[in-house]
């Protein structure tokens, strides 16, 4: 079994050389699995969970990172109540009652970005009306007690795969007169290394009993009080919790990251460390031959120093997520774009047109952008009929084929806006008559449909077809339907509730579905069909299955008038006041990025670094400043009337197009992120992050704010201290000489910049 080694951590130069890994004792031997009597000990680098299966109970007897204890006392395996349906049977046999008239859906706008308008019925559970159907004999389970009710414990260990290990403690239940015949199987694997222990639940059902879970932890942890949460790596907001919380000791010296893989809202994450799932929002209904499994949680052990740097202060957490957390998302969660090309830089049609576009805008907008060096041209919402469906509008696009083989004429990628909502008289409903979610939910003039039904691979099916007909290599998905539930005859949910994770789910699958038939299709969801507008964050959930991810809110800062092309009008904003909101809207990009730090930030979309230009607001030196905001991440999305362009500012962004485009052929920044031992962001002083490869060459991206001294030391701590550097300033274009990686480290390179400046330096190989 081939084991990952990295460097001692001895000294500051010794850490910083190895950013990628949390420790050496982290990845310094082969994970294992090894039973002793009714003990099964897991051991996967600084982690270590000891689990004790005694008399049918099961619970985690104690939990160590690098010897120290994360749990005070035994905690609980896993925990959920079970009910059992009264009569028994399907309850979607019993007719409901649809909850009354139809929802109402309506985009709007508060707070500076979208929202939804939602008028009609409520959500609230439908009551049955007919016979007698109740959920009755409610009763918890928790693992560590559960004894006496599962009466039948098996543990086997096994090795699925090269290089990884499982344990599976299956408890079984044969006396209980409600729970004979139901099994919960805990599943555990560790892969060699990586400090990850990962799990998840699989409950089924041999009973003749209908049941239902809910309240359910997957991970019941209490962790002691010497680790608190203190790091958020993806936002907790919007009604969904973050998906990667850390959990440090006082001096940040070690702890453990706890991730879960579960969707949207239904994620829960507890402020003392149990996850599973929000009961607000989960239920599950199990009957007779059918099974439950859960989405996988897992924990990822972090220590080390804590090391003073020339500008602010590396800690092992940063250096383990920007290094082995990130490597594991990618190699055994499937993280990554790069099964597709990344689709940048990329301009919308959206902000300033809106819905509003038509063959001769689209044709006009493309020679500009081909002209600024766009890579793809995503046509919005408005480019097929009635704003739904995929068939082109006949009035507004003639014909569709030429269009979109003017825009790849052009050298650009071609992207389509596509929604979950259908006309009435769409070719879904003559192929799938029940495909609409019900009580229907109205957009438009059509209906949303069901996710939680077959329709999600029609529905996938379709964007392949978009693919093959015209060439589209990038959707953005959008529009909002599963959180509204889904009661209709014939698809996968019998509760409201259930409808909820079950529509997620079947948004993922159709997801990989259309990556699966066509793999060069860069695939993209929005916050809205994820959840809502404003909606949840990015999640590892969803970059499981897409390429990009548009995380909340979007951003019209600097646009002028949103959904209207520049006018007279305009000059009530003030050319000084719209330039404010551009350089504005590239902190709230930069930001948003870096609250999302936990996952590749080349999957995040950030909405949008506005292409408009009234009366000179977008400078040059704007642009500079949005080019290297975006490139936190990858530089998507942007948009704006490009005919507002000056011949300069085209020239502007073709140049520095063109410097990324080379930086990420050369070393693939679009794909790092470092951020450890240098400022945060900021918009008052100075701050800058990597976007180095493992050698240490690429780009380093520095930017001053409103205050900070005019000269500063920038100090790299991600490079090798014994190989030496040239380094180059791109945008203001100079030869800075070359530099040991140790005098990079150590902040041996200054750097002026006038107040808002920015540049990218490059570090490669210096010239023999």
């Amino acid at each position: 079994m081939n084991v990952r080694m990295n460097f001692p951590i001895l000294t500051l130069v010794a850490l910083l050389l190895v950013p990628a890994g949390p420790s050496a004792s982290a990845a310094a031997a082969d994970p294992s699995i090894v039973t002793d009597g009714d003990a099964i000990r897991i051991k996967a680098g600084v982690l270590e969970r000891v689990i004790r299966v005694s008399g049918g109970d099961v619970a985690t007897e104690t939990l160590t990172v690098s010897g120290t204890p994360l749990i005070a006392c035994p905690a609980d395996e896993l925990s959920f109540r079970i009910t059992r349906a009264e009569p028994n049977r399907n309850p979607l046999e019993l007719p409901i009652d649809s909850g009354g008239p139809a929802l109402n859906v309506a985009e709007a706008k508060a707070n500076d970005t979208d929202a939804l308008k939602v008028s009609g019925k409520t959500k609230t559970e439908p009551k049955p009306t007919a016979g007698r159907m109740r959920w009755i004999d409610g009763r918890t389970f928790s693992a560590a007690s559960w004894g006496r009710c599962f009466d039948l414990t098996n543990v086997t260990v096994t090795q699925p795969h090269t290089g990884t290990q499982r344990v599976v403690i299956r408890s079984r239940s044969l006396k209980d007169p409600m729970l004979a015949g139901v099994s919960a199987n805990l599943i555990y694997e560790v892969y060699a290394g990586y400090p990850v222990i990962r799990k998840w639940v699989e409950i089924h059902n041999n009973s003749a009993n209908w049941l239902k879970l809910d309240n359910f932890l997957t991970d019941n942890l209490k962790l002691c009080n010497g680790f608190v949460r203190d790091a958020e790596l993806t936002p907790s907001e919007r009604g969904a919790t973050s998906s990667i919380v850390a959990f440090s000791q006082a001096d940040n010296t070690k702890g453990v990251i706890i991730a879960s893989e579960v969707p949207s809202a239904l994620r829960l994450i507890t402020e003392h460390g149990a996850a599973g799932y929000n009961p607000e929002f989960f239920e599950w209904v199990v009957g007779p031959a059918e099974s439950f499994v859960s989405e996988p949680t897992f924990l990822f052990g972090f220590n080390g120093e804590a090391i003073k740097t020339a500008s602010a202060e590396s800690l092992p957490l940063d250096r383990a997520v920007e290094g082995r957390f990130r490597d594991f998302l990618g190699e055994h969660l499937g993280i990554s774009p790069a099964r597709a090309r990344i689709a940048a830089p990329l301009w919308s049609s959206w902000t300033n047109f809106g819905h509003l576009i038509n063959d001769a805008l689209i044709r006009e907008q493309a020679d500009i952008a081909a002209k600024c060096g766009f890579a793809v041209i995503q046509l919005d919402d408005g480019w097929q009929q009635d704003r739904l469906g995929i068939t082109p509008d006949a009035k507004t696009f003639p014909d569709f084929d030429a269009t979109c083989d003017y825009i790849r004429s052009k050298g650009m990628r071609l992207g389509l806006w596509v929604s979950c909502f259908r006309s009435r008289d769409a070719g879904d409903f003559k192929a799938l008559p029940d495909a609409a979610i019900s009580p229907e939910v109205q957009r438009l003039d059509g209906v949303a449909m069901s996710f939680a039904s077959s329709w999600n691979q029609y529905y996938a099916n379709d964007l392949v077809y978009l693919h093959d007909r015209y060439g589209v290599t990038y959707f953005k998905q959008d529009f909002s339907n599963i959180q509204f539930g889904d009661l209709a005859a014939g698809h996968q949910s019998r509760t409201r509730k259930e409808s909820l994770l079950r529509g997620l789910r079947g948004l993922l699958e159709s997801q990989t579905l259309l990556r699966k038939l066509a793999p060069d299709v860069a695939n993209e969801i929005t916050h809205e069909i994820y959840w809502g507008t404003p909606g949840t964050p990015c999640d590892l959930a969803a970059l499981k299955h897409v390429s990009l991810y548009h995380i909340p809110p979007n951003d019209y800062s600097g646009c002028g008038d949103f959904k209207e092309r520049p006018h007279d009008g305009w000059s009530r904003h003030g050319v000084e006041a719209l330039r404010e909101q551009l350089i504005k809207g590239c902190l709230n990009a930069r930001n948003r990025f870096y609250a999302h730090r936990g996952l590749p930030l080349e999957c995040v979309e950030y909405y949008g670094a506005a292409t408009v230009n009234w009366e000179g607001s977008l400078t040059p030196h704007v642009q500079d400043r949005q080019v290297c905001s975006w490139l936190m991440g990858a530089p998507t999305v942007y948009a704006g009337d490009l005919a507002s362009l000056t011949e300069e500012n085209i020239a502007r962004y073709r140049s520095r197009f063109d410097i990324l485009k080379r930086l990420d052929a050369n070393y693939g920044i679009y794909r790092r992120f470092q951020y450890s031992g240098v400022p945060a962001p900021t918009d008052t002083d100075w701050h800058w992050w990597g976007k180095l490869d493992p050698r240490g060459n690429g780009a380093v991206v520095v930017l001053r704010g409103s205050g900070g001294n005019d000269r500063r030391s920038v100090n790299i701590p991600w490079v090798d201290p014994a190989k030496s550097y040239k380094v180059t300033a791109l945008l203001d274009p100079l030869e800075l000489g070359t530099f040991t990686g140790k005098q990079l480290q150590a902040g041996g390179l200054t750097l002026s910049l006038p107040l808002f400046g920015q540049e990218i330096l490059e570090l490669s190989p210096p010239t023999e």
